[in-house]
């Protein structure tokens, strides 16, 4: 006689309850086997695809891999009758369910959208050079942040939730937030101009009010500078905007000043001469743009000069070298042509005085002789 129905079927071939604790076995096994399968796939088809559409896809066939499982252990333990009854009883439940799996499936969608977004953000970087790696990260994360959003309304819109008075809710805590935060709202806009108007960038050395030195990281609420003594300054970006920034490195070399004073009865043309010469020896400074030197003006003990240079990739080693450099050079140059740098004097002359004066304190007068 041939069983009429499934349960029946398996029942006759396996009698008892140790059949049926033999095929519940038999099922996790199965389970536990085609999980394993699927991790495995799915690092190998990472490869080829992305991984954001493979998770996706993992996810969704280890969903129909368990509810597989479940079918047949309700078919097993011969609990079907049960369990149609116990689904058409709780209709509220299955509605829960429906929710559910839109719910999976607008969170698999807005999943998939973020990883779109960063690929063809990082398409644009590389095709580029207007926008710089830190701003496309920062646009990656605001997209990501956009599409969540979306994400997350379309969710609640699954779940009939009022989002009319949630969005008046969230204006009315966006304006207390507004009103608290002040400053570090100014310091987030700040941040965004900062970042697409570019007036710096990490690595570059700048000088912002009375804080200089190199730029490590810039953040939409901050930026960090590693002065010259070691030490890191966090400056709200709000103040940055707002203050004079000196980009010292940007087109990746700098001129350096210094100034030299010659004696007055020096010949001026040697002088410039013999202080170019030896600039043109110096290796620590370029060669192109060529160094120069120029007569500045008379000060109080000799003529100044300065002395004009580049250095390329600027730093503060790289400047401190030049400049020690530089120095070197030309004082020994001066040494040896006879060039005097002289020290700070003053000149005192007398002249011949007549009359004489009186200091006069109220009761008596003293007259001072002249002094031949």
């Amino acid at each position: 006689m041939i069983p009429t129905s499934l349960p029946q079927w398996f029942t006759s071939i396996f009698l008892g309850r140790e059949g049926q604790f033999l095929l519940s076995l038999i099922v996790t096994i199965g389970i536990i086997l085609g999980e394993w399968v699927l991790w495995r796939f799915s690092r190998l088809a990472k490869r080829r695809y992305p991984h954001r559409l493979v998770n996706i896809g993992l996810l969704v066939v280890s969903l129909l891999l368990l509810v597989t499982g479940g079918s047949l252990f309700v078919v097993i333990w011969d609990q079907t009758q049960n369990a149609v009854a116990s689904v058409k009883a709780l209709d509220k439940i299955r509605q829960i369910a429906i929710r559910i799996v839109l719910t999976l499936g607008v969170s698999a969608a807005a999943y998939v959208s973020a990883g779109m977004v960063n690929r063809i953000i990082d398409r644009l970087l590389e095709k580029t050079e207007e926008i710089t790696r830190h701003q496309g990260e920062v646009v990656a994360r605001l997209s990501d942040i956009a599409v969540y959003v979306v994400g997350v309304l379309a969710v609640m819109s699954v779940w009939k939730i009022n989002l009319q008075g949630l969005f008046i809710g969230a204006g009315l805590l966006g304006a207390a937030i507004g009103l608290a935060a002040n400053e570090t709202l100014s310091a987030l806009l700040a941040g965004f101009q900062l970042m697409f108007s570019r007036p710096f960038e990490i690595g570059d050395w700048v000088q912002i009010d009375e804080h200089e030195g190199i730029v490590t990281d810039i953040t939409i609420f901050t930026t960090r500078i590693e002065t010259f003594a070691g030490k890191y300054v966090m400056l709200p970006n709000d103040v940055v905007s707002s203050g004079t920034i000196i980009n010292i490195g940007r087109k990746g070399r700098l001129r350096l000043d210094i100034e030299v004073g010659v004696d007055y009865a020096t010949d001026p043309d040697q002088a410039i001469a013999v202080a170019n010469d030896a600039m043109k020896e110096v290796d620590e400074i370029l060669a192109v743009p060529s160094p120069d030197v120029v007569l500045k003006q008379f000060g109080d003990s000799a003529v100044l000069l300065e002395l004009r240079f580049w250095i390329e990739k600027p730093s503060s080693r790289r400047k401190w070298r030049a400049v020690t450099a530089v120095v070197r050079a030309v004082k020994l140059a001066y040494d040896r042509e006879g060039i005097k740098i002289p020290y700070p004097q003053q000149e005192v002359s007398a002249r011949e005085e007549s009359g004489g004066f009186r200091v006069v304190d109220g009761r008596s007068s003293i007259k001072i002789p002249n002094q031949e």
